[in-house]
């Protein structure tokens, strides 16, 4: 396995991972999968404002020679207010078939990484559906603890849903003024 920056042109494979979740799970509460060109667009503005994106590969099953992506995880903006500069929110995906793997905390723990190195102070975790227990037990794993539930603000496939909030303190948190 290999954690890595994505790039641009992992915007087709993220794609796919990502319309997987947006057709058949309740932990994005998007409808319709968006396109490669807009993941790339979405990837760009993250990279742009120079927070981490990261991939995680894996060996092809089919091809040792050739990679694969099998999942992603990124930090952007919680808000676009200036208080909330120091806050960012998560996101991680995995491929479909690959979970269980160690994939998910691989790269939510290069996140992780990269987020203290830039001097945040939070990473907010805004989880669809409560009944998502992987992602759940993925953050609390990593050190998130809950701080609330929002419940049925989402209606998705015909059936409401809660929105779980998780938080990770960084970089000594709220406990001294940023630098």
């Amino acid at each position: 396995m290999i954690v890595r920056p994505a790039t641009l042109d992992d915007a087709f494979a993220i794609a796919a991972i990502y319309g997987h979740h947006v057709l058949h799970g309740a932990g994005t509460f998007e409808e319709a999968p968006p396109s490669p060109s807009d993941i790339a667009a979405r990837m760009k503005g993250v990279l742009d404002a120079g927070f981490p994106w990261l991939v995680v590969e894996e060996d092809d099953e089919d091809d040792e020679k050739l990679r694969r992506i099998v999942a992603y995880g990124y930090a952007a903006p919680y808000h676009r207010r200036s208080a909330y500069r120091y806050t960012v929110e998560d996101s991680v995906y995995v491929a479909d078939g690959e979970r269980g793997k160690g994939y998910g905390r691989a790269v939510l723990a290069a996140v992780i990484d990269a987020c203290e190195t830039l001097g945040l102070r939070r990473i907010v975790a805004v989880i669809g559906d409560s009944q998502n227990e992987g992602s759940i037990a993925l953050h609390r794993a990593l050190g998130f603890a809950f701080c609330g539930t929002l419940p049925a603000v989402g209606f998705k496939a015909g059936q409401w849903l809660d929105v779980v909030f998780m938080q990770l303190p960084l970089n000594g948190g709220d406990q001294s003024p940023p630098d």
